[in-house]
């Protein structure tokens, strides 16, 4: 149980609602639970959410397309994702930005192959710190 719980805050946290995972899997870290099955979960339940963003953003993509085309807002998102490409999507995991990041990436149709395998490095290598350094705090 503690598991699932620790995959749907993931999920939810890399999703648009304001959600934190870092406090569920650093509780179940102190519980004692399997390391590389934490880290394993809390990155597929992250980077999963990530593919909802992006689904989104990619059936969306027309309509945003036509209707905010000549909009300020939507031409720097462009101009930002542009200037960093796909390779931005390893840092999907900072707050703030790498949420509508993911949506962007749907709205741009990047390639939905190499989507997952950027976010899924990155989200992986987040939780892999993350772990280490609690791992060094509780002993």
């Amino acid at each position: 149980m503690a598991y699932l719980g620790l995959f749907f805050s993931a999920l939810i946290a890399s999703t648009l609602f304001p959600m934190g995972s870092e406090v569920v899997l650093i509780a179940l870290l102190e519980q004692n639970h399997n390391v590389w099955l934490l880290w394993l979960v809390a990155t597929t339940g992250n980077t999963l959410g990530s593919c909802i963003n992006y689904a989104i953003g990619y059936w969306a993509s027309a309509y945003v397309m036509n209707k905010y085309h000549d909009s300020a807002s939507w031409q720097k998102g462009q101009q930002l994702y542009n200037r960093y490409g796909v390779w931005s999507l390893l840092f999907a995991w900072l707050p703030i930005i790498g949420d509508p990041l993911t949506l962007i990436a749907g709205l741009a149709r990047t390639h939905f192959r190499i989507f997952f395998l950027l976010v899924m490095i990155g989200k992986g290598a987040r939780y892999a710190v993350l772990i280490a350094l609690t791992q060094l705090a509780i002993r």
